[in-house]
């Protein structure tokens, strides 16, 4: 029954609007043509109230070769205004040829806006925030450099002084290379005394640097200046004494060799010093390491730096490593002269070879101590001490973290992290009490011209 049913009609959609409006006249009356020029001006049907010129009725058609839209503006060309018009104007539009210029088209952005920026909107007040003002680092971001000009014309009278001694200091190396083929220990005495005519004029660069801001001066590119620079410096003079070393340990070989019934590649002639007589060189030799020790510290930074502890308590002079062995073997050389010739002769070898092997150790330990500081790390003694008496400290519960190291010749670091309890007064009493232990065990003390120490501690305070 209810398949008899009829299907429902789905409501009528209404039909929009049409696009072009709706003609009465053409729907009511069909069958009449429409003239479409009926309110032309050119009729005769037009309205007389609202005729034109009759003079000028063709002027208004754009298929005249009279008409002109200049003469209708309000404003006319002169040729215009004085009755006549141009030839060249003949036709619908007027077009002037124009002539480009050659020169760049210079833009005008005055008035204009480029691009929307987001924080000038009404919204975007509420979101983009100004960044707080910040203050300045107080380290520069870098520092100029001196060249070769600046730094002789930034010379002292004083430095000029040290820096002429050097070059003297230099040639007297040469001279005891080119006397000394009369003996293998005075071959080994000139390298010595080559090796410390390079540290007298390191020790004098050293010191001319120093008038500038950037040798000391800490910044982001050279966070400890340039004072490590002379630590490399450093390092590369040590692995030349070393090699120095290994050259006369071949050179004395070679020779025993040749004693040995090997026919000798080269004739090497060692002549000896008359007997009684003073050997002029050896002397030299003394002189101008006592005046660059005394005058110019010469090897000082490097005596603080490595220290033997079986010539610590000699003179300041003879306490460094460097000047004790330049001292010790110009001394031996000089009596060297007032033994017999059988003597002089295994004493001038037994002499070359032991100045050669302490060449070799004491570079070995320059190279490492020098290297380790290069490396940012401490080879100095002393460091465990110093960890046992810090956990001896009633308050410390126990040490984290603790890391000693050495910057250049002057300056080390030592960041210790503790576990600590107490009230804030025996904590700072703490504090002071571990910085001057460190300052006095590894540094030396106050006063003892030792080793800057710069120490960093971080307690974390431990409830009981």
């Amino acid at each position: 029954m209810a398949s008899n049913l009829p299907l429902p009609i789905p409501p009528r959609t209404p039909t929009p609007p049409a696009d072009e409006p709706y003609n009465h006249a053409m729907q009511t009356n069909p069958g009449v043509a429409i003239d479409r020029d009926a309110l032309s001006p050119l009729r005769e049907t037009f309205p007389k109230s609202i005729a034109l010129d009759p003079g000028n009725q063709a002027r208004l058609s754009p298929t005249k070769t009279s008409f002109n839209l200049s003469s209708t503006s309000a404003e006319m060309t002169p040729s215009a205004r004085n009755g006549s018009i141009d030839s060249t104007a003949a036709g619908p539009f007027n077009f002037d040829t124009a002539v480009m210029a050659k020169g760049p088209v210079v833009k005008s952005n005055i008035g204009q806006r480029r691009g929307h920026k987001y924080k000038h909107s009404s919204i975007s007040h509420q979101i983009f925030l100004e960044p707080p003002p910040r203050a300045p680092l107080a380290l520069p971001n870098s520092l100029p450099i001196p060249t070769l000009k600046e730094c002789r014309a930034s010379m002292s009278k004083e430095q000029k002084t040290r820096f002429w001694w050097s070059v003297c200091h230099m040639f007297v190396a040469g001279y005891i290379q080119w006397a000394a083929h009369g003996s293998l220990a005075m071959t080994a005495l000139s390298h010595l005394i080559l090796f410390d005519s390079l540290g007298a004029l390191l020790c004098v660069a050293v010191d001319v640097l120093g008038n500038f801001e950037v040798w000391k001066r800490s910044s982001i590119r050279h966070p400890f200046g340039l004072e490590r620079a002379e630590v490399l410096a450093g390092f590369a003079m040590c692995v030349l004494l070393l090699f120095m070393g290994l050259d006369l340990i071949s050179h004395n070989l070679q020779h025993f060799l040749e004693k040995s019934g090997h026919e000798p590649h080269h004739s090497h002639p060692h002549e000896r010093v008359s007997l009684g007589s003073v050997d002029v060189t050896a002397v030299l030799a003394i002189c101008s390491t006592l005046v660059s020790a005394i005058g110019l510290k010469n090897h000082a930074r490097i005596g603080r730096a490595m220290r033997f502890a079986y010539i610590d308590s000699l003179p300041s002079v003879l306490s460094n490593p460097s000047h004790f062995l330049t001292l010790s073997c110009s001394a031996l050389l000089l009596l060297l002269p007032l033994v017999s010739i059988r003597i002089y002769d295994w004493l001038d070898k037994f002499l070359s070879g032991t100045i050669a092997i302490s060449m070799c150790v004491l570079g070995v330990r320059l190279v490492k101590t020098l290297g380790s500081m290069l490396l940012m790390s401490y080879s100095g003694g002393g460091v465990a001490e110093v960890i046992k008496d810090i956990e001896a400290e009633p308050s410390v519960f126990g040490i984290d973290d603790a890391r000693f190291w050495q910057v250049h010749y002057g300056l080390c670091m030592a960041n210790v992290k503790l576990r600590v309890s107490g009230t804030e007064d025996n904590i700072a009493r703490l504090r002071e009490k571990i910085s001057s232990l460190i300052r006095n065990r590894l540094g030396g003390g106050y006063g003892t011209g030792g080793q800057k120490w710069e120490v960093s501690l971080q307690f974390t305070i431990e409830r009981p």
